[in-house]
């Protein structure tokens, strides 16, 4: 009886504790594209000494670069919820249009910027991917866990 009885404790705490993981994946308030390019403008103001007229010029295209973003994540859940990978072609051609994105971005923001702040930026930028990777290095590594765990 006591081993039944330890077991459903074990059991009801592994429950609650994948419960309370999930949300936290969740966890954070949903911000519009304006609000968000608001912020990131606010940010590089701070980091770069813009003046009003560079924010002017960066505003739209963080805007626009934010709402490619969010299409792209919508149409990537969609493609979860449906539970349909995209082939070769299809992730050549959503890689290729990011990169191309991303080098217009960046002939933008060096026509806007002046050499110092460009240099900066790009600082920023490499930190920022440095990041992303370290971030992902350390997902991948907790979903390998993870599934060492199961078996």
């Amino acid at each position: 009886m006591k081993n039944i009885a330890s077991i459903l404790v074990l059991v009801f705490a592994f429950t609650l504790t994948t419960q309370a993981q999930k949300k936290r994946q969740n966890k954070g308030p949903k911000l519009s594209v304006e609000q968000k390019t608001d912020l990131a403008v606010k940010k590089m103001t701070l980091a770069l000494d813009l003046s009003k007229k560079q924010q002017n010029e960066i505003t739209p295209l963080l805007k626009a670069q934010a709402s490619e973003r969010k299409a792209a994540m919508e149409k990537r859940k969609e493609m979860k919820k449906n539970e349909t990978k995209p082939t070769a072609d299809e992730m050549y051609a959503m890689q290729s249009k990011r990169l191309d994105n991303q080098i217009a971005f960046k002939n933008s923001m060096k026509n806007i910027l002046d050499k110092d702040q460009f240099e900066k930026f790009e600082k920023m930028s490499k930190r920022r991917m440095q990041k992303g990777k370290k971030m992902k290095e350390k997902g991948s590594q907790k979903n390998k866990r993870m599934a060492r765990e199961k078996k």
